[in-house]
């Protein structure tokens, strides 16, 4: 009898950790799988809510960048979709001080989230605001009157880091030390994200929609190289507005600064944001009432569309012919 060669099926991807709103599973010591939930946080605080294809938009979302980003040629990590809500990706290590890994470590995240503001928004108005940041830190004026939504003269940078519970802002020598970087590398690497900012403004510009914000993390490939990781460019990543609607005078958002926004006119923000100063119990963020699930889960299947260009057809389904 001739023996007959048995086939192995691949084991399943073994699991590994749950961030904030996606699962990671290692599929070899090369490559990871991210899978994407509904799930949805904000000021570092999980929502007890589901939001209906927020995972599908996100993946998707994220891959079409990727792709822009291949065009660029600028490398990343990103591998492939595997399922509409699951991407593969080549692995680095994740370590907190990433200096432990040598003189000049490879093939690690740098743990760092390096933020790149337009306007002002966000966090940046509070600390406005606050008299926390003045106007020449932003490039303007000093003594002069800064309105929200106001365009900034010059893109302004900020690190924070990306390891620890809550995101701590950081000077720049902070950051050198922690990531492991020297300054001729950060050069590289802002010179990276206005590269990947600027295409992303010429494709959604046409769209009718402007950048406002956002963040990237980045890692060392095996060679030395930085890479693009994580994902960028989605509603939970970056805030996006309405490009007529600013033109008019008025900030209509197209992210998750929505939600956001929530938070802050029922008062939790605040209650959240004197805990963290007083070094006090977090309250626990309540659920989003169920209305406004419907409504953040259409806001998440338009920004993809607006972003892509493609229209959004949920698992299952086949896309609207174009």
């Amino acid at each position: 009898m001739t023996a007959r060669a048995t086939a192995t099926a691949p084991s399943p991807p073994k699991y590994l950790r749950r961030g904030k709103v996606k699962e990671v599973y290692e599929v070899s010591d090369q490559e990871l799988e991210f899978r994407f939930t509904d799930d949805i946080s904000v000021f570092d605080k999980h929502i007890p809510s589901e939001i209906p294809h927020k995972g599908e938009t996100l993946a998707a979302t994220a891959s079409h960048w990727f792709q822009v980003c291949s065009r660029l040629g600028i490398p990343h990590h990103f591998l492939r979709l595997s399922s509409p809500t699951a991407m593969r990706v080549r692995r680095v290590q994740v370590v907190p001080k990433p200096r432990t890994l040598g003189p000049r470590p490879k093939n690690y995240l740098i743990p760092l989230e390096l933020i790149v503001r337009y306007y002002v928004a966000g966090s940046m108005w509070d600390r406005v605001k606050s008299g926390k940041v003045a106007p020449e830190e932003l490039g303007l004026r000093a003594g002069s009157t800064v309105a929200y939504g106001a365009k900034l003269p010059q893109p302004h940078f900020e690190v924070t880091t990306k390891l620890e519970p809550v995101d701590r802002l950081l000077t720049m020598p902070e950051a050198l030390e922690l990531s492991a970087l020297d300054a001729n590398q950060m050069g590289s690497i802002k010179e990276l994200i206005l590269k990947i900012d600027a295409a992303m403004e010429k494709e959604i510009s046409p769209r009718g929609l402007l950048h406002v914000d956002g963040k990237k993390e980045l890692g060392v490939d095996a060679e030395g190289q930085i890479m693009v990781v994580d994902t960028f460019g989605t509603a939970d990543e970056d805030r996006f507005w309405d490009k007529g609607a600013y033109e008019r005078g008025k900030q209509v958002e197209f992210s998750k600064e929505f939600v956001r926004q929530h938070y802050r006119t029922t008062g939790y923000y605040d209650q959240l944001m004197a805990a963290r100063e007083s070094h006090s119990p977090e309250p626990p963020i309540p659920p989003l009432p169920p209305l406004l699930v419907d409504e953040v889960s259409r806001l998440y299947t338009t920004v993809y569309q607006r972003l892509t260009g493609e229209p959004f057809a949920p698992a299952g389904t086949n896309p609207t012919p174009r």
